[in-house]
């Protein structure tokens, strides 16, 4: 082929450094743009935090309501926003926690009455803890992060007072790290003896002192052994059945602190064999299995039911079930405005003293054509850079509060009935109310959380798919879910409600949804079918 020279015209998109970081900025949640701020505050000199009053920065946030130039520029070229997605979960196999999940004073009622079962943290129970928050939204933030000892912490604080010896303390910690936070062994005893064997050669190693391999298996054997006897005196400490290998262990050890009896006996052979059977709550197969009548195996159940299949639960960090809101919500007259929350607003300006020093060599330089030489070009691009850091994180959050007031005049009913008032909603008509990109209205509802009368929610939570009405109108998937919680609340545990059933009491309702969505929305609630729901 013959080379030659063509011209061509053409038009792309070129985003600059500045709009790029506006992006970016916009997508991460409160927790990653405060790592970005402190990060910022490291590398650039001319940037500082202002911690004693409100810059000026933070009011004009209130007071803009027009979006800037390059970000109407970028709401015209990018593309459009990803759509979400709901999955349901089924459930596991063989029997694990996550399918008995009987948190620690429930009685058997509470366990029969289709409450979540599938996963064993009982915050998630309640729509204000899924969503982090407690009942009192009023109280304080910081009231919320009291102090609680870790799992190890509290672990070791008991085993100083055991009194044994130095090699058995060491043994005992060994098992103690290799804990998860539930409080179960996350190692196999195994394991942990061949890493402890390997420290022991490498050392010898180091010193020059080879390990015959027939003293190493023998050393490895003894390890295992001793470890056996470190389990038995972890396995001692509070709270019962920490240190337990799996969930059947774990309820055993507990069992065996009750008084002796019959429903005792019963509900041990029960979690050492037929867990699965209790799972599915075949109560016909568990009369057989463990030789009992039906009055004793209900015995065992309330006995098993009480026990805490989670012995590190109380000592989780509390200030990891806790989200902070971007923006509150608060009444005003008859209607509802968004209102940014002043703790989550990092607080920067510019350093005046150095962008006076600056200023002052470009004057003695001859001005900023050839002020200063690469030094001076250099300062001077920091300089712009911590400029434009403010102003971006001033329109982030600009943006947010715009957003945020467009979805709270589209839910009101929300905020004044709650989630079964909820009214279908998609990205696209907050985008064409304020002018933005479907794009742009998604990276804001990503990860940005709004405190609202009813807990604390994530942004994405207020938009849901439309299904229709025998009225010709439209019900939100949010709303729908609502109505099927309450339908399960108030069933006859002897008789919970199939699928097929819920969708006919929708339908009686004049929401056509069909036994698939029912089932789909049911999962994404958590709750248990029909047939794990029953009283047994």
């Amino acid at each position: 082929m013959k080379p030659s020279l063509q011209v061509r015209l053409s038009q792309h998109l070129a985003l600059t450094p500045q709009l790029q970081q506006s992006i970016r900025l916009l997508q991460l949640s409160t927790l990653e743009l405060h790592q970005e701020v402190e990060q910022m505050l490291e590398q650039n000199p001319f940037l500082e935090a202002e911690e004693d009053s409100p810059t000026p920065e933070s009011q004009v946030i209130q007071e803009r309501s027009a979006p800037t130039q390059e970000e109407s520029r970028y709401d015209a070229d990018t593309g459009a926003a990803d759509a979400a997605h709901e999955a349901g979960v089924g459930d596991p196999e063989p029997v694990s926690v996550e399918q008995l999940d009987f948190g620690a004073g429930e009685s058997r009622e509470d366990w029969d009455s289709g409450h979540d079962r599938e996963d064993f943290n009982s915050l998630s129970d309640t729509p204000a803890a899924r969503n982090g928050a407690n009942e009192d939204d009023d109280s304080d933030w910081s009231e919320r992060s009291t102090f609680t000892p870790s799992l190890p912490d509290h672990l070791r604080g008991q085993l100083l007072g055991m009194r044994l010896a130095g090699e058995d303390m060491l043994l005992v910690e060994s098992l103690i790290d290799s804990l998860n936070e539930d409080g179960y062994l996350a190692d196999t005893l195994e394991e942990i003896a061949e890493r402890l064997a390997f420290g022991i050669e490498a050392g010898a190693v180091v010193t020059g002192d080879a390990i015959d391999p027939v003293e190493a298996a023998t050393m490895r054997e003894e390890l295992i052994d001793r470890l056996r006897c470190a389990l038995g005196w972890l396995q001692s400490l509070e709270p019962t059945g920490v240190g337990a290998r799996d969930l059947p262990e774990c309820l055993v050890l507990q069992l065996r602190e009750l008084d002796p009896s019959p429903a005792q006996a019963a509900a041990i052979r029960i979690c050492q064999h037929h867990l699965d059977l209790l799972a599915r709550r075949d109560i016909k197969k568990l009369v057989t299995a463990v030789a009992a009548d039906e009055a004793l195996i209900r015995e065992a159940q309330t006995l098993i039911v009480a026990l805490e299949p989670k012995p590190g639960r109380r000592f989780a960090r509390a200030e990891a079930n806790i989200v902070v809101p971007d923006v509150i919500v608060q009444k005003a007259g008859r209607g509802w405005r968004v209102v940014l929350n002043p703790d989550v607003m990092p607080k920067l300006r510019i350093n005046d003293m150095y962008a006076q020093v600056l200023r002052q060599h470009r004057s003695q330089r001859g001005g900023a054509t050839n002020g200063g030489g690469d030094g001076g070009a250099m300062l001077s691009s920091r300089l712009q850079e911590a400029r434009w850091f403010v102003k971006n994180i001033l329109q982030r959050f600009d943006t947010i509060q715009r957003v945020s007031q467009a979805i709270v005049e589209r839910q009101k009913g929300f905020f004044t009935h709650g989630e079964i008032a909820m009214k279908p909603l998609v990205l696209r008509e907050i985008a064409d109310e304020l002018g933005l990109h479907e794009s742009t209205i998604s990276r804001v509802t990503t990860a940005k959380y709004m405190n609202t009368p009813f807990g604390t929610f994530e942004l994405k939570y207020f938009f849901g798919s439309s299904l229709n009405t025998d009225a010709g109108g439209n019900a939100s998937s949010t709303a729908v879910r609502a109505l099927i919680k309450q339908f399960v609340a108030a069933e006859d545990p002897k008789k919970p409600l199939s699928d097929s059933q819920l969708s006919t009491m929708l339908e009686e309702q004049g929401i056509q949804v069909a036994r698939r969505t029912v089932a789909k929305y049911r999962e994404a609630l958590k709750i248990a079918p029909a047939n794990l729901r029953k009283d047994i």
